[in-house]
């Protein structure tokens, strides 16, 4: 830890506004409106990571006597969680609580939700547009205008795509006799210097820790806002917010502090962004007479309709050369199965064949080729029972001819997915954690199907040995929280407007993926990043 023994945590006068969490939403809202001239607190559950620990934290990913959760520092009661639903959940497995929050350890990958995404939203892909831009210059966003799936752009990415790697080019043949388009993903890292930060020198670690410092994280954001006259406290959990006599305002952010202390930081407005399972059950524990049910749950939807983005992934070797773990991240995908994940494709070998599935027609679905499928280096030598010269001859044999691909798959929203409190277990501060209900729907799991069968057409077309697979029976979520304080305009069945304001309290507002109501099937930050400059823009012309 950075931070000081004598560390100021106690709160400041009334403040303009109160923002909860110092992930990309918190920090793009606190930069926001801290340079219009706002007076901004931050409140952060989890500490200030030093970045000067950065190496560190990327040895103890590599090291086989770390744990997963160690590299971030998560876990223990603080972090507890249960998921009695009907598959488990893994909350812990991929989120940080610190200032950065998830973008510390995510991939980076950032895309704009297709028009189709917002169907059944209150607001359409022109409300966001404007955001979007904007968000993506916020984050240095590298990318090329190559992918005729996208919706359309204003203008060009701040910073050039990353050119296809190695990996990607021993896909491209094959897709291209069978009809399937390969495009560029735009990614929030430095192709070249940007932001006073350098350009990607490939660590190749960028889940969970980019060391350079190339790969945005939402610290960046943090310290604008800091020079533009915010106030940031870290290790300061929110337990509860305090509403007026009548109802209709939040009054007071009540937290905790490691000197064992609670305070009351009061505010003209307040903005929860501590992502889709920390927000409902905030508002879930600050229930009151006035709120029984818990704040701004008049809907009762408050928790409910979670949802998240499943993995379909099949990979194997070829018989040439692929430079696997070069790149830890995409540099190539497929968007051409987004809206028609059933259709087929025709092309000099055949083409990928229509969907044949019985039961519910698969939903959106997003392909990618990956740049680091099969064993690591570092993974083959701490796992063999040799040395030396013997050591390398059979590392040459056996790394360096992998492929894989993977896939998402979105749910729909369903009310009995949900997050809700469990007064059986509570945390460090004696509260009830969130326990996590959370199925996989029948179409869902045909849609994984769908993303198998072509995957598999395009790694046969390779000519791969298939040695794995991930589908229906083995998928896993990524960690993507979406939809348990959903927008709309009717106050009877969502919990925040389209300017993402709630319902119920005039001066409250959500910026997060909790206000998504429907998934898609891409990455959800730039979408994040794009809503939370739309909060900010709404809190503002009520400041």
């Amino acid at each position: 830890m950075s931070e000081s023994a004598t560390t100021d945590r106690t709160p400041g006068e009334r403040a303009d506004v109160c923002v909860v969490g110092a992930g990309p939403a918190g920090a793009l809202v606190a930069h926001s409106l801290a340079r219009r001239g706002h007076d901004v607190v931050v409140l952060e559950a989890g500490e200030r990571f030093d970045p000067a620990s950065e190496e560190r934290r990327m040895e103890r990913h590599l090291r086989p006597g770390y744990g997963p959760l160690s590299v971030w520092d998560m876990g223990g009661p603080r972090d507890a969680y249960t998921a009695p639903g009907e598959r488990h959940y893994p909350l812990n497995a991929a989120r940080v609580k610190g200032v950065g929050g998830t973008t510390l350890h995510w991939q980076g990958m950032v895309f704009r939700f297709h028009e189709s995404d917002f169907a059944s939203w209150p607001l359409d892909y022109a409300d966001l547009r404007p955001y979007y831009g904007k968000a993506e210059r916020e984050m240095g966003v590298a990318g090329a205008d190559d992918n005729p799936f996208a919706p359309p752009r204003e203008e060009p990415f701040p910073l050039p795509a990353f050119p296809p790697s190695h990996s990607d080019s021993v896909f491209a043949d094959a897709c291209e006799r069978l009809g399937v388009a390969m495009h560029s993903v735009p990614n929030a890292r430095n192709s070249e210097p940007n932001d006073g930060r350098g350009q990607c020198v490939g660590y190749g670690t960028c889940k969970p820790v980019c060391p350079s410092g190339a790969k945005y994280s939402a610290d960046v954001h943090v310290r604008k806002a800091e020079a533009e006259g915010a106030r940031v406290v870290d290790r300061a959990p929110v337990q509860r917010l305090v509403h007026d006599d009548a109802g209709d305002r939040v009054t007071a952010a009540v937290y905790a502090t490691p000197d064992g202390r609670t305070h009351r930081q009061t505010a003209r407005e307040f903005v929860l962004a501590a992502g889709g399972v920390e927000i409902p059950r905030l508002l879930l524990l600050s229930r009151s007479e006035r709120y029984p049910d818990g704040l701004a749950n008049r809907s009762g939807a408050v928790g409910r309709y979670f949802m998240d983005h499943l993995f379909a992934g099949m990979g194997g070797t070829v018989d040439r050369r692929t430079r696997q773990h070069h790149v830890g991240f995409m540099t190539s995908e497929c968007h051409q199965f987004y809206e028609d994940p059933t259709r087929a494709t025709s092309g000099t070998e055949g083409g990928i064949p229509a969907w044949s599935g019985d039961g519910p027609e698969p939903g959106s679905l997003k392909l990618e080729f990956l740049n680091y499928a099969g064993p690591t280096p570092v993974g083959l030598a701490l796992d063999a029972d040799e040395w030396g010269d013997s050591l390398l001859a059979s590392m040459r044999e056996a790394y360096g001819n992998s492929v894989g691909m993977g896939a998402l798959a979105g749910q729909r929203p369903r009310k009995e997915n949900r997050v809700e409190l469990d007064p059986s277990t509570t945390d460090d501060h004696g509260n009830p954690v969130p326990a996590i209900h959370w199925r996989v729907d029948d179409r869902t799991l045909a849609t994984l199907r769908r993303a198998n069968e072509i995957q598999r057409a395009i790694l046969d077309e390779l000519g791969a040995d298939v040695t794995w697979r991930v589908g229906p029976g083995n998928t896993g979520p990524a960690f993507h929280h979406m939809g348990t304080t959903r927008m709309g305009t009717d106050p009877t069945s969502s919990v925040v407007n389209p300017q993402l304001r709630t319902h119920d309290l005039q001066n409250l507002s959500v910026a997060s993926s909790s206000v998504f109501v429907t998934s898609g099937a891409l990455n959800p930050t730039l979408t994040i990043a794009a809503l939370a400059l739309k909060a900010a823009d709404h809190v503002d012309e009520r400041l």
